[in-house]
């Protein structure tokens, strides 16, 4: 029996949303060419605003350059599925980008000023970073410096939306890493063929065992599958520290947490409450 196509069935419900709330907000943006189309939004005329973010978290971007950067990534797919503008559109301004959401989320002037996000991911208040580059070290004495979706202070972040999954790898790519062995029961960790399943996963706890980090996935609590892909990678990390700084959270859970003007936003725009 085919698995239930949760990845498409919440990027319909966000696209169906994501017209209907620029449409209600007045909000300038365009729809691609795919089925379904994906709502992509653009900046103001001045740059003050952007339909993809609450206005104060938008102001709150502008005000940090490194913030801003996060912003700037090129849309790889915009040549063929977006219609020409006079800007180049960027990954950020699609409506199912899980990277806005987290901005959205973290950026946010209210959940910084509050302890009550932090508290439930067991963290101390401190500034996020985006697209952290990590050092994971390889046998060969090299490093993978793979990109972290977001670090707050001692916790490394993996956020998702609508992607289909964490990815696959061969076995060429993963297992040369130095700690691999350390980390995981190999022979348990999920494959299809030869292939390893959940690479990103892999890849970003062996990111937290090697810099004593703590690893949280953030997922929708619509995309069960994401869930299930993250313990059958959970059930294979061997050292139990290690396993106690490995969790999971929906950004169902994470709103219960924000501020009131985020959690109507994330309700309207996402379908997050």
């Amino acid at each position: 029996m085919p698995l239930f196509p949760y990845a498409s069935a919440l990027r319909r419900e966000l696209c169906a949303r994501s017209r209907e709330y620029a449409a209600k907000h007045v909000l300038p943006c365009r729809e691609s060419y795919g089925d379904p189309p994906v709502v992509c939004y653009l900046p103001s005329e001045d740059d003050s605003a952007h339909g993809n973010f609450l206005p104060e978290t938008y102001r709150n971007i502008s005000k940090n350059e490194n913030w801003r950067l996060r912003l700037s990534k090129v849309h790889t797919q915009a040549r063929t599925t977006l219609p020409r503008e006079d800007r180049r559109w960027r990954e950020l301004d699609s409506c199912n980008s899980s990277d806005a959401l987290l901005m959205n989320i973290f950026c946010f002037p209210g959940t910084l000023k509050k302890r009550d996000a932090f508290d439930l991911l067991g963290i101390e208040p401190g500034v996020p970073q985006f697209g952290v580059k990590a050092r994971v070290p390889l046998a060969n004495g090299r490093f993978d410096r793979t990109e972290i979706d977001m670090r707050l202070g001692d916790l490394l972040v993996e956020a998702k939306l609508t992607e289909s999954d964490f990815q696959s790898a061969k076995p060429e790519l993963v297992e040369p890493y130095r700690d691999f062995v350390q980390v995981f029961d190999r022979k348990s960790l999920p494959r299809e063929g030869k292939g390893y399943l959940s690479y990103q996963l892999i890849r970003n706890v062996l990111a937290a065992y090697a810099t004593g980090c703590s690893f949280c996935v953030m997922a929708d609590a619509r995309r069960p599958d994401l869930i299930e892909d993250w313990y059958a990678i959970m059930r294979c990390v061997e050292p139990v520290d290690l396993r106690l700084r490995c969790k999971i959270i929906t950004w169902q859970e994470l709103s219960r947490a924000l501020p009131r003007t985020l959690q109507l936003f994330l309700g309207e725009k996402y379908g997050i409450s």
